[in-house]
């Protein structure tokens, strides 16, 4: 298979290549990630992904691209990371005791040839109710301010995830199975 270039810093994505058995380079896409009116929560990921991977695709002669782009939906509203810890006060309260959505999009572009494929993972997630100091707490510790909706399955957030209905990768960031289908429509 050609070299994967995944257009990415998440440190978890790139943590679960490495876990799959996937060869990669880093190049993280530096792309405008804001919303346009009228986008569905699919269509924004999706229109991410593939604005990552055609952007570092550009940089490269030969290779696939892989952008992904991943976000909390609770009632029709996304939840990308918190801009501060108040902000992630108010998405961790919007997500307490309820069931949410996590869609990653994700993209492979073929540097070579333009030809890209892109696909939507979605998950249901359920949280136990949190308690203010819950809250506080799990914030204090940091890791909830780089992460779409403000927490991390993986890490101490885990404590509040009562079920999970889907990819679980797909939670932390990147869809293995869906991605090892949309690798193999591409030529080795």
């Amino acid at each position: 298979m050609t070299s994967l270039i995944l257009a990415s810093a998440s440190p978890r994505r790139r943590e679960l290549l490495e876990q799959a058995g996937i060869e990669y380079i880093v190049d993280p896409a530096g792309i405008d990630e804001s919303e346009v009116p009228g986008e569905t929560p699919e269509q924004h990921v999706v229109r991410l992904a593939l604005a990552k991977a055609f952007a570092v695709a550009l940089k490269y002669g030969e290779g696939l691209v892989l952008g992904a782009d991943t976000v909390v939906v609770v009632d029709g509203e996304i939840l990308g990371k918190p801009v501060d810890a108040e902000d992630a006060a108010r998405m961790l309260k919007s997500l307490s005791g309820r069931t949410h959505t996590v869609l990653t999009g994700i993209a492979l572009v073929d540097a070579k040839g333009g030809s890209a494929r892109s696909a939507v993972e979605s998950t249901e997630v359920v949280f136990s109710g949190m308690s203010d100091k819950d809250i506080e707490d799990y914030i204090n510790t940091g890791e909830p301010m780089d992460k779409a909706g403000a927490y991390g399955i993986q890490g101490r957030a885990a404590i509040f995830v009562e079920k999970v209905e889907g990819c679980f990768f797909n939670v932390v960031g990147l869809p293995l199975s869906r991605l090892q289908r949309l690798l193999k429509e591409f030529p080795a």
